[in-house]
């Protein structure tokens, strides 16, 4: 298989090239140079926000049986490459979001829910649920919706991590002392590891999968408590988890999702759309997920292998949570949480 991944160099792109060459394809990645691409692939260099952009790889002469696309901001971006390749490759694959359905999806929701709406292929970058779906359309009106595979991700954690919600957690767990823990800890979370992701778009590709799919683990696979302690045990279990009450979190003025990353409240709005969609038809299609305790150990090893501090994506906000917030919901002394056992 010829695969060509636009972008490549980071997180799920990254993720990609790696599966791809561990199955013997041949890999092109197209990307702006910042970061050093995997070795073994061909390497392309463009930026598609700039005019003539896409002139590398217009003129390199390639054909591939697939592209794959994580592209996240102007859709008119997806809209040109999918044009520029509409002959050369053989099927588009766009890894997309769970955040193109319209708010708030109920439990449940699957591929046919309501979208957002407002978004066109040919737009500039708007907000991110209208770029992603932006990018879906231009994807689906070049190469039609026969040849085009839509993924959907939900929460997306694992090695390479670039927005920073996994290696908060372990990086906060790791400094010990008491950790203020949201419950409950039976709270069922859905995520999808991005090596997994990664390993069905692959299997996508050979079996000429089309449409759309949320790809993210099964309701439940884990639950906020079995995350949290996997942290601690790969960490060394120096932390002092505090497990504590929604209410109490909320009350405090603690944001969900980015002050406590992963953690939203049970029976919310946020719950149902981030970690209760069906996924029986990527289920169906072959989707396997790991265990979190691989998924939380891989990561920490990552982690330390480039110095402790993971690289954080430009364009998305810092997450976690101030220390001295979380010592005064503690009610911890001194205002810090303890550095100690």
């Amino acid at each position: 298989m010829r695969l060509l991944v636009l972008g490549g160099t980071e997180f799920a792109g990254r993720a990609v090239v790696e599966a791809a060459l561990g199955r013997g394809w041949d890999v092109t990645v197209f990307h702006r140079g910042r970061h050093t691409p995997v070795a073994g692939v061909r390497s392309l260099h463009g930026d598609r926000t700039t005019p003539d952009g896409l002139a590398a790889l217009a003129g390199s002469g390639g054909s591939w049986d697939a592209v794959v696309d994580t592209w996240s901001a102007a859709p008119s971006a997806v809209r040109d490459a999918a044009r520029l390749l509409r002959g050369r490759a053989g099927r588009y694959v766009y890894v997309s979001s769970c955040s193109v359905y319209a708010w708030a999806p109920p439990a449940g929701y699957t591929e046919d829910a309501p979208l957002v709406e407002g978004a066109s292929s040919d737009a500039g970058q708007r907000d991110y649920a209208r770029d992603k779906l932006g990018g879906e359309l231009a994807a689906t009106e070049v190469f039609g919706a026969d040849r085009s595979l839509l993924v959907r991700s939900g929460l997306l954690i694992g090695p390479y991590e670039n927005i920073g919600r996994l290696p908060w957690w372990l990086t906060r767990i790791a400094r010990g002392g008491p950790v203020l823990a949201p419950g409950p800890r039976d709270l069922p979370l859905q995520y999808v590891d991005v090596r997994d992701l990664a390993e069905w778009i692959m299997d996508g590709v050979e079996r000429e999968l089309s449409g759309p799919y949320n790809l993210m683990s099964e309701r439940g696979h884990t639950t906020m408590g079995a995350l949290l302690d996997a942290c601690s045990k790969v960490t060394g279990g120096a932390a002092d988890l505090r497990w504590t009450d929604p209410d109490v979190v909320l009350g405090a003025g603690i944001e969900p999702w980015t002050q406590l990353p992963v953690w939203v409240p049970p029976g919310s709005d946020l719950h149902a759309a981030l970690h209760s969609a069906d996924v029986s038809r990527a289920v169906g299609a072959g989707l396997r997920c790991r265990p979190v305790g691989e998924t939380v150990a891989d990561t920490w090893s990552w982690l330390r292998e480039i110095g402790g501090t993971a690289p954080q994506r430009p364009d998305r906000p810092a997450v976690g949570l101030d220390p001295a917030v979380e010592a005064k919901v503690l009610g911890l002394d001194g205002g810090v949480p303890s550095t100690t056992s």
